[in-house]
């Protein structure tokens, strides 16, 4: 197909193929398609930036009150002040990441996973660096106030003063968390294991707790500062239940999610429809994701986040998943009545976060579920554009034709390898530009693997599409 017949297709409002298009399995189209889902505003993730930083200067506020002017007048004093300084903020620091990973609904919701992922990392890495300071500048502060050489002081706090063993060893299950957190060694490591041994993160917060109120200079004495910490603490503990147990929980015997069918999409792609009770009662968007468990004796014991390739029906729930590894060649075979235990929904890749009216979307090879669904609540006018290394690797094809036509939307399949000279002009800044004229108008979502997800970006950005209109459903989460 050349760039004057995909441009004519989307002028049209339709779609057309490079090949004879099929869908390997056909379903019946979808209900008729609701109303678009308006707009939602940032006041949320500004609510919790603001939440934030209050609780950042709250955590270090008890320190300047109780610091005289001028009592900073040695060397010591000054490391002594840096290394409880930075003890509260990396007390705070852990909370916070801790929160994070309690799948609390509303931050799921409000911030997303590609988000919270990003600010995981960063402020783990903060976290990391503050530990590390708090450390070194108290160990070697105290060591010239007492006289002692550095590892002399080392054992003296390990024997003298209560709970510094715990708190030790919590340091070091941060600095080994931190340590397999860089994406190198994180990438050479089985899923599985990085992600058993992320969870110790929490034994860190347990080990780490007892020695801030045992020898903090805040935290020792009993009133306001003491309580605000205790109630912190509670309250991220009880934050961490409610969302890795009770939410769950709920959503599993309030909809008992069983597999109805499996049906392949394409010699690597499965799509798995799901039924329930009260579906229609499901809180969920298209283009969000839950993670799923399938209850068999392969599968139980991994969980796995997949988006929905079908907007909420209140009859069925679809995921189309592409066999990657062992776990998803398993969903192959997985036999109608299949107990599901699904946790969600999650994710802020969806039609209700855009910013602009109209949005252009990218999707690469299976990175078409989450989009597929997002189509059906869009308002019309929205461009899709499909990139596959090959037409097998085209699915849902009748499906997004059908859509096309519903939703008044421009759909262009645009096949070929990446070094191929029409792919690589149509996803081109000019090449963009020349499908979409009303491009930098638009929100744009991306979905597929990491290299066109990267390259689509620098393209987008080239042709001058501002970074807060493009939205991220990276296949890693």
């Amino acid at each position: 197909m050349t760039y004057q017949d995909l441009h004519a297709a989307g002028r049209r409002g339709g779609s057309q193929l490079p090949y004879g298009g099929r869908s390997a399995a056909p379903v019946p189209p979808p209900p008729p398609l609701p109303p678009a889902l308006p707009r939602r505003g940032p006041g949320g993730r500004r609510a919790l930036a603001a939440l934030f930083w209050l609780g950042l200067v709250a955590a270090v506020l008890p320190w300047w009150l109780d610091t005289p002017a001028g009592s900073l007048a040695g060397t010591a004093d000054v490391l002594t002040a840096g290394g409880r300084i930075t003890g509260l903020v990396a007390g705070y620091l852990l909370l916070v990441q801790v929160l994070m990973m309690s799948r609390l609904g509303v931050l799921e919701r409000t911030l997303g996973g590609e988000r919270i992922s990003k600010l995981h990392r960063d402020v783990g890495a903060t976290l990391l660096v503050a530990v590390l300071a708090h450390l070194s500048l108290l160990t070697v502060g105290y060591a010239k106030v007492e006289g002692n050489s550095v590892p002399g002081q080392v054992g003296a706090l390990l024997r003298d003063y209560e709970d510094m063993v715990s708190a030790f060893v919590a340091a070091g299950i941060m600095v080994a968390v931190g340590f397999t957190g860089i994406r190198a060694i994180r990438r050479a490591m089985p899923y599985e294991l990085w992600y058993h041994l992320h969870l110790t993160s929490y034994l860190a917060l347990l080990l780490g707790y007892a020695h801030q109120f045992s020898n903090g200079a805040q935290l020792y004495s009993p009133g306001p500062v003491r309580t605000g910490w205790i109630t912190a603490y509670l309250l991220v503990v009880a934050a961490l239940v409610w969302g890795r147990v009770v939410a769950p929980l709920r959503l599993n015997l309030r909809h008992r999610l069983r597999v109805a069918d499996v049906v392949a999409e394409s010699p690597d792609t499965v799509s798995i429809y799901l039924t329930g009770r009260r579906l229609n009662q499901l809180d969920m968007l298209g283009g969000q994701y839950f993670r799923w468990r399938f209850l068999t004796p392969g599968c139980w014991w991994q969980s796995h986040p997949f988006s929905l390739s079908a907007a909420a029906n209140g009859r069925w729930l679809r995921l189309t998943v592409k066999v990657v590894g062992g776990h998803t060649a398993d969903l192959r075979d997985l036999d109608a009545g299949t107990r599901v235990w699904a946790e969600g929904p999650s994710g802020t890749f969806t039609a209700a976060h855009r910013t602009r009216e109209r949005a252009l979307l990218i999707a690469g090879g299976s990175g078409i579920a989450p989009l597929r669904a997002m189509l059906e609540e869009l308002p019309p006018g929205a461009a899709l554009i499909y990139r596959a290394r090959t037409p097998a690797d085209v699915l849902l094809h009748h499906e997004l034709d059908w859509l096309a036509q519903a939703r008044h939307t421009s759909v262009w399949y645009v096949v070929g390898r990446r070094d191929d000279p029409g792919p690589r002009q149509v996803m081109s800044p000019e090449g963009l530009r020349g499908l979409v004229p009303d491009l930098v108008r638009r929100d744009v979502y991306l979905c597929g693997p990491s290299g066109l997800v990267a390259e689509s970006v620098r393209a987008l950005r080239a042709a001058g599409v501002p970074r807060r209109q493009i939205h991220l459903a990276p296949f890693e989460l």
